[in-house]
């Protein structure tokens, strides 16, 4: 006992270094964890971005230098250019008759052929008259009747007006009755009216007479209007009835003024205006313009496959029978144009994001600015700012900033994008060059340049 109690005193723990420090030394701040970490971060980044500036502006440099060959380019000419809204259309006569048969019967001739060309008047066609007159005749034959009947009734009415004159003389000397007075008085009344009911059967009768005279006359089928027969309806031979409805034979058609029938969009509607100018060309003729002027927006749409359609028409005029009933045409409406502009193609224009609407030292107040790259005297492509008017899908008209001649720069010869083109379809040579850069493949480029750096 006495042994372990002498051994337990001369044990004594150990110093712990990190907990006390050593007597007349000066205790160290300890550094606070993760701040090395994030200044290593902090390296890293800045030596990233300064790589990055580096790479970018050797690769803009090289770009810059590189030859004239390397560079799709188009020269800035003069010409007309126009911004149209196009459509489908056809060609319909703008006035037209179908001419019909307006009483039953054979056919028995028809006078024309289909492309023959008729005045007003002309005969077309005859349908049998023999119905037709016979009901002439009948008309005819009752009327007579009547009218033999209004000639004897005359002559009655005369006789008693005499007699009712004697019986009156008579009556003054008393040498006749009051019966044979008012006997001869009632005669002549009757005769009268028997006169008048015979005279009013006389007027049915030749009422009848000429209706059935006007169906006689409608067997012979003659031309309403001048123009050429574009359709038969009906064969010699057949026969018609127009009991319920007039049956169609054939339709004149005035061909000297087309109108062309044009399904618009809906989403052009907004851009049409009445009385705007138009022009069109046919499938077979695609190198003659007929012009015109839209005269109609027919309010009432049509669906076809849940599109919407308007119906825009403009007449035409057709002096020579070039155009024919149903021709396809391809439309054009003009929504502006300019004669003689400065243009420049579409492809070489990138929209400017520091210049403001309106091209100096025009009175163009909605020209807007865009950004070109033009080729200078060094064979480098040079950014400039341009304004620009008329605009369609090809090309650009050019208020300011470029002149006949300047060779502007549309894209890279060997595929590669440009940043000044608006083609988003360079995008896709990007991955090929190792990156996925921006529009125009400038970034995958850059971004190549950069990990060869590093």
């Amino acid at each position: 006992m006495a042994a372990d109690r002498s051994i337990g005193t001369r044990v004594q723990p150990l110093p712990n270094p990190a907990a006390e420090p050593p007597a007349g030394r000066p205790e160290r701040a300890r550094p606070k964890p993760g701040r090395g970490r994030r200044r290593v971060l902090w390296l890293s980044l800045g030596l990233i971005l300064v790589v990055g500036a580096a790479a970018g502006a050797w690769e803009w440099r090289r770009l810059s230098a590189e030859p004239a060959s390397r560079w799709v380019t188009a020269p800035v000419t003069t010409g007309d250019i126009e911004d149209t809204v196009t459509a489908l259309g056809n060609l319909q006569p703008k006035n037209y008759v179908d001419v019909g048969a307006q009483v039953s019967g054979q056919l028995n001739k028809i006078d024309v052929a289909v492309g023959d060309k008729v005045k007003q008047g002309d005969l077309l066609a005859e349908i049998d008259p023999t119905v037709a007159q016979a009901k002439v005749t009948a008309d005819q034959a009752a009327l007579a009747s009547l009218q033999a009947q209004v000639v004897d009734r005359t002559a009655q009415l005369d006789l008693a007006g005499t007699q009712l004159t004697r019986q009156q003389n008579l009556m003054r000397d008393n040498a006749t009755s009051q019966d044979l007075l008012q006997t001869a008085e009632a005669t002549l009344k009757s005769n009268k009216a028997q006169l008048a009911a015979l005279q009013a059967q006389a007027k049915q009768a030749q009422s009848t007479l000429d209706a059935d005279q006007a169906n006689l006359g409608f067997t012979k089928i003659n031309a309403p209007m001048g123009g050429t027969i574009v359709s038969l309806s009906a064969q010699q031979g057949q026969t018609i009835n127009a009991t319920q409805s007039a049956p169609i034979i054939l339709r004149i058609a005035d061909l000297d003024t087309m109108t062309v029938w044009t399904q618009v969009s809906e989403a052009d509607v907004p851009r049409l205006k009445v009385g705007m100018d138009a022009y069109f060309t046919t499938l077979g003729d695609q190198a003659t313009r007929w012009q015109g002027k839209l005269q109609q927006i027919q309010p009432t749409p049509t669906v076809v496959n849940n599109v919407v359609l308007y119906s825009a028409l403009f007449d035409v005029a057709n002096p020579d029978g070039k155009l024919m009933t149903q021709m396809s045409a391809q439309v054009f409406f003009i929504v502006a144009g300019v004669k003689n502009a400065v243009t420049v193609p579409v492809a070489a224009l990138k929209p400017s994001k520091d210049g403001v609407a309106g091209a100096p030292g025009t009175d163009q107040e909605d020209a807007k600015p865009y950004e070109v790259r033009v080729m200078g005297a060094n064979g480098r492509p040079e950014r400039r700012q341009v304004w620009i008017g008329v605009t369609n899908r090809v090309s650009a008209e050019v208020l300011s900033g470029l002149n006949p001649g300047d060779v502007v720069v549309i894209g890279r010869a060997d595929g590669g994008g440009d940043a000044t083109t608006q083609g988003a379809g360079n995008r896709g040579n990007g991955n090929r060059n190792g990156g996925n850069g921006g529009p125009g493949g400038g970034g995958p480029r850059a971004g190549s340049a950069v990990g060869r750096l590093l």
